[in-house]
């Protein structure tokens, strides 16, 4: 008879995507992921040589240089068991832009269709391969969720945030009647458009607002940042935070009372 150690099945290697804008902006979420990961079980690493996904340059139309942030990407994400994003959107590059990025280049396609399938999102992780629900963390107060739109519409992100947040103790998450709408970020969107962008998202703040939640929490920092700056210029008391730093316990200032925020 096999010992237990012979049998047990060994630990996912798990590569963090940190995200530009997380590794700049807000490292903490950065390490609210690692933190949840290896609760769940796994062995993290965190690739020195990674960079931006290639989203900027991609949806900018500027193919040759995301190919090339592609393919880079790709080689230093080689050998993991998953790639596994606190971001909807970059997650939703990797996994489904990447194979249509090399569409006609049969070597390549092949490569980004090999790599797409090992690449999540962070509670869709958690959650759908896992099966991990042991938050044992706590968080007094209310809260209302944002579902950003590459999480939600590109990889049915949903149910699963929710499903951890209801671990939390003590936390009353709140439903907002327009939780899938965008918040009017859409990365280049805001700064090509952004009298349309701020009215999008003064839509989505009056909605927020009107659950009486005290924070506000999405999986997308690109969201946070956008909601955070018009919470602010508004005078709202509403915090912003990662559904990461919640799920870990190691929230630090909220969004846009530290210096993410001018």
């Amino acid at each position: 008879m096999a010992s237990p150690s012979e049998t047990a099945k060994p630990s996912p290697h798990v590569a963090l995507f940190v995200t530009c804008l997380v590794d700049l902006m807000r490292p903490s979420v950065g390490f609210a992921a690692i933190k949840l990961l290896e609760q769940a079980g796994c062995r993290v690493s965190v690739p020195e040589a990674q960079t931006c996904c290639g989203q900027p340059a991609y949806n900018s139309g500027a193919k040759a240089d995301a190919q090339a942030i592609a393919k880079a990407v790709m080689k230093t994400f080689a050998g993991f068991d998953y790639i596994v994003a606190p971001s909807g959107s970059c997650a939703g590059m990797l996994r489904l832009h990447y194979p249509e990025m090399f569409a006609g280049d049969a070597a390549m396609e092949a490569e980004a269709r090999a790599f797409a399938p090992r690449v999540y999102e962070l509670t869709s992780f958690l959650v759908d391969v896992l099966g991990w629900k042991d938050v044992g963390t706590t968080h007094a107060g209310s809260a209302t969720y944002h579902d950003s739109c590459s999480s939600l519409r590109e990889l049915g992100v949903k149910a699963q945030p929710r499903r951890l947040l209801a671990e939390v103790a003590g936390l009353d998450l709140r439903e907002s009647k327009e939780a899938e709408t965008c918040c009017g970020f859409g990365g280049l969107f805001c700064v090509k458009y952004p009298e349309i962008s701020e009215r999008i998202v003064d839509k989505k703040v009056d909605d927020a607002l009107a659950t009486g939640a005290g924070t506000l929490l999405a999986g997308d920092l690109g969201c946070l940042l956008n909601i955070a700056g018009r919470l602010k210029r508004r005078g709202s008391p509403m915090k912003v935070r990662h559904v990461a730093e919640v799920l870990a316990g190691s929230e630090g200032a909220p969004i846009g009372e530290d210096s993410s925020v001018r």
